[in-house]
């Protein structure tokens, strides 16, 4: 069975449309980026959003925009981008982003406390719980 078709059957979209909706999200996006920086702010997004369809509750849009930030957050620590913060890219990022000289045992007391599944990373839930603890 060709791709497009199992991916029709089913009941996800192919590649074309996925495609389209990718392009007509960016030219939006784009459209409400007013200084052209990347970044639109929590109003803009629900403009945004409401030009496309959607109609987030002020709440909503707040969740997403701290979801948002918090992502951003996780990136700075998560050093090759694979989703999960090991200790030598916290500590990599505790010095670079903070100045703050920590040794291996305090970085591996703050991931152990923050591991919840004990796979010794740090993966993105994990991430925004001891943020937000």
């Amino acid at each position: 069975m060709a791709p497009k078709l199992l991916a029709e059957t089913a009941g996800m979209i192919g590649v074309k449309e996925l495609k389209d909706a990718f392009k007509e999200l960016r030219d939006a996006f784009n459209e409400f980026d007013k200084d052209k920086d990347g970044l639109i702010s929590c109003k803009d997004l629900g403009n945004l959003m409401r030009t496309m369809g959607y109609m987030p509750t002020e709440m909503e849009l707040i969740e997403l925009s701290q979801n948002i930030n918090m992502n951003r957050e996780s990136h700075r620590f998560d050093m090759d981008g694979d989703g999960e913060i090991t200790t030598e890219e916290l500590r990599a990022a505790m010095n670079k982003l903070m100045g703050e000289h920590m040794n291996r045992r305090e970085i591996d007391a703050i991931v152990k406390e923050a591991d919840d599944n004990g796979d010794g990373t740090v993966d993105f839930e994990e991430f925004v719980r001891m943020m937000s603890g």
